[in-house]
Formats: structure tokens, sequence, C-alpha cells
């Protein structure tokens, strides 16, 4: 849990950074330079990663949804919403990690629906009341395609890390594979419809953002994430995936500025995390015969 809860910590100032640094740029340039960072921090575990080239595969392809298509579709968000409202819009992501574990093991709770539809009704009244000129549903449609694929992946991770012993040699080389295949990923989207010159016009500002961005919250913090999502439960994962969203909220208020109603977002949040809460109780809840 420790992992999960710095992994936490060091996502919460990644909302704000990007929206005030990298917000005028293609979304897919910056995904694809944070994660061709995140890469080469990587790539000398690269051989350390499993033997087999059907696992070697199957993490890239979880590397390419759970980092490279979610990255793609997160920044995208930003162009719609502010830092605040990405973080706050962060809250669907527990729900989707438990109903996608509910539907894995092929036992649908109802209680996760109703805390489902509970969460849906709290951060819609926070969208409805709360947003400012200039946002709009399709970032918020963005961004929920983001949390998806992060669900997916995560929980992909944890399954596959479970049950093939070849990913138990390095923590370190699992990732490795996974970036590769982000990076695949990001890099083939930018050539075919992104705009790679952005790269090159970053200002000096920029340039130190996507470093600290590549380097820390892509590079480090997924790493701290996936090692301590493979080691819990999919309720005590549910509940961390929350952890980022009110330190990004008060970040994005206290470091860079952001006007917003607090009330009205406190008041959504407390909503949703009642949801949260109901649905990793119910996991922990004993069988009945």
């Amino acid at each position: 849990m420790g992992a999960l809860l710095l992994a936490s910590a060091i996502w919460a100032f990644s909302f704000g950074l990007l929206k005030t640094a990298l917000g005028g740029y293609d979304p897919l340039a910056v995904a694809a330079g944070r994660l061709a960072l995140s890469l080469a921090l990587f790539l000398p575990w690269l051989r350390r990663g499993p033997d087999a080239g059907g696992v070697r595969l199957r993490l890239a392809a979880l590397g390419a949804v759970q980092f490279g298509l979610m990255y793609a579709l997160y920044i995208a968000s930003f162009r719609w919403l502010p830092a605040y409202a990405v973080a706050l819009f962060t809250v669907f992501t527990p729900l989707y990690v438990v109903l996608f574990d509910d539907l894995g093991r092929r036992a649908l709770h109802p209680r996760h629906l109703a805390a489902a539809l509970l969460s849906v009704a709290g951060a819609g009244w926070v969208a409805w009341q709360a947003l400012p000129s200039g946002a709009s549903w399709p970032g918020i449609a963005l961004l929920q395609g983001a949390n998806l694929c992060f669900a997916a992946g995560q929980l992909g991770y944890r399954r596959l890390r479970r049950t093939e012993r070849g990913t138990a040699r390095s923590e370190a080389g699992n990732l490795a594979w996974m970036y590769l295949g982000a990076t695949a990923f990001a890099v083939a989207a930018l050539a075919a419809v992104g705009r790679p010159v952005d790269l090159l016009a970053l200002t000096p500002r920029a340039g130190w953002a996507l470093l600290y961005l590549g380097l820390l919250p892509s590079g480090v913090a997924f790493y701290l994430w996936n090692r301590g999502a493979a080691r819990v439960g999919a309720g005590a994962l549910a509940a961390a995936n929350n952890l980022k969203v009110p330190l990004g909220v008060v970040i994005a208020w206290m470091v860079f500025g952001e006007p917003a109603p607090y009330a009205r977002i406190l008041l959504g949040l407390a909503v949703v995390s009642a949801a949260v809460l109901w649905a990793v109780r119910e996991e922990k809840r004993p069988e009945r015969s």
C-alpha cells in the first residue's frame, strides 16, 4: 500500500503542471514525449523482463492501453477542462476497477452497480453546478475513456503478474516492456494524426515540465503503482485510485492558483467517495452460503 500512496503523491502535482506548462501543445506529442522518457529510464531493465515472447507481447499491449491510449485521451481532456476538474473526474476509476474485477470473476454484485450510479450522480451534480465557462462534456468524455484504460490496464497487469511466473523476475523489466508498447503506440498515433513539430517547439519551461512528467509521474510513479497493484486486493486497489483526487484538487488551488467553487466540489466528492467506500466495503463482507 505504501507504493500506491507514494505514487498518488507524485501524481498530485501533474494535473496543474500539465495545464499550465503544456496545455497548448498537441496531446499526442506530449504523450509520446513523456512515454519516450519513461522508456529511456527503464530501458536498462528490458532484458530482465520475461523470457517468453508471448508474455512480453501481452505486457507491451497492456502498456499501450494503460499508458499510451490513456495518456492520449487524458492529456486531450485538458483542452476543455481546468486542472482541478481533471483531478475531480478521475473519481470514476475506482468504480471501473471494482466493476471490471466483478466482470472478470463473473460475479457482478448489485451493490456495486448501485454504488456506480451513486457515483455518477455525485460527479454529474458537480459537473452541472461547478464547471467553469469553457469546460464542456467532450473533456469529461475523453477523461472517462482515459479512466477506463487505466482501470483495465492495472487489473490486467495485476492478473498477469499473478499468473505468469516469468513476470516475477523483475518488476522493472515488466514495466520496461509496458513502456515499450506504450511508446510505440503513442509515436505511431503522433505520426499518423498528431503534430510532431510541437516537440521541437517546446519552451524551456515546457521542456523541463515534460522532463519531470516523463521521469517521475509517468516513469517512477507508474512503476510504484503497478508494483503495489500486484500486491493488494481489488478493493484496496479501487480505493487507492482516489487518493490522488483530493491531493490534485488542493495542489491545483494552492500551488497553481486555479479558482474553483470548492464547497460544491467537496460536496460532490463526498457523495462519490461514499459510493466508492460502499463498493469496497461490500467486497470485504463474508459471502453467505
